[in-house]
């Protein structure tokens, strides 16, 4: 299979994630994955309902890593950060190239890779989550929480919400549409 979903060395790529931050995110996620599968999976990547299927690997986490992300919550959501930053570089090209401040409706700005250095013109917000367990349905609604909260942001920039379900090895992106 061509198409890796890559949660390795995500500090290289993408300027808003530092080592430390892309790490811990790539730490979670196995954790998430972990819960469920054993490497290597194919996970369905949906963007705007065209879906893609691509692989996905980790490092089997070992009982101190497991240990240290024990909290199912802060777990999740850290997980998602990689996984939805990694399907959206994957899926349209763009990186993490800042936080996003609070009441944005966004965890992140995305765009072209160089795009947000000197200001964000170019770049999209993206609305993050996960889902450890649940099926389909569980992600569906979780996106359209994503999306809606993404439009009542305080931003001008268009935005994207993106959410992963481990358990169902789906990731789902979907453009937000403007309020009117």
């Amino acid at each position: 299979m061509a198409n890796r979903l890559r949660l390795d060395d995500m500090h290289l790529r993408h300027r808003a994630l530092t080592q430390p931050i892309a790490g811990s995110y790539q730490e979670a996620a196995a954790v998430c994955l972990h819960r469920y599968h054993t490497s290597p999976i194919e996970v369905t990547v949906s963007d705007n309902s065209t879906d893609s299927v691509v692989e996905m690997t980790w490092d089997a986490p070992d009982a101190r890593t497991s240990d240290a992300w024990a909290n199912r919550t802060d777990t999740t959501e850290a997980g998602a950060y990689g996984c939805v930053i990694a399907s959206v570089e994957l899926s349209r090209g763009l990186f993490a190239v800042r936080r996003a401040e609070t009441g944005t409706g966004a965890d992140y700005y995305v765009g072209p890779e160089g795009g947000g250095v000197d200001d964000l013109e170019d770049c999209l917000r993206l609305e993050v989550s996960g889902v450890s367990d649940g099926g389909e349905n569980a992600v569906k609604k979780r996106l359209l929480e994503k999306v809606a909260q993404a439009q009542r942001g305080n931003s001008s920039l268009p935005a994207v919400a993106g959410v992963i379900g481990f358990s169902e090895r789906l990731v789902m992106l979907k453009d937000v549409p403007e309020e009117s």
